[in-house]
């Protein structure tokens, strides 16, 4: 039997990191060894984790398998998404247009700011007292 191709890419949000796998299918995502729906839950989290697939027209002709790490539920979605943009560039160049109009290609800088000394969080100072 032959090899399945399959194309990689990596994806990249606040502190989460996904490596992502398509392969030709029905359709499939898998995050984790689970279903989308069930790794989620939020119906926000899988449609940002749909949208690569949604805007370059082929929702229903490739498989998703991901495996990320790092960050909270809605960095791990972001990181998801930016993964699967990048996966669908090595299937065809042409992708990339539509893809970089819907902002999908760019990697989100936001991150979270270091706590300063003196502070108790990044800008919260502490309560002031005159006395």
């Amino acid at each position: 039997m032959a090899a399945q191709v399959q194309y990689s890419g990596t994806g990249r949000r606040k502190c989460a990191v996904a490596r992502v796998r398509i392969t030709p299918g029905s359709g499939n995502i898998i995050i984790n060894g689970k279903p989308l729906t069930e790794y989620f839950g939020r119906k926000v989290l899988e449609i940002v984790v749909k949208e690569p697939l949604r805007v370059a027209g082929v929702l229903d002709r490739y498989d998703v398998i991901a495996n990320v790490r790092g960050g909270g539920i809605t960095g791990q979605a972001g990181a998801v998404r930016h993964g699967i943009a990048r996966a669908l560039l090595n299937i065809s160049e042409e992708l990339r247009s539509p893809l970089k109009k819907a902002g999908l290609l760019t990697r989100d800088p936001r991150m979270k700011e270091r706590r300063k000394y003196g502070l108790k969080k990044a800008r919260k100072a502490p309560q002031f007292s005159k006395r």
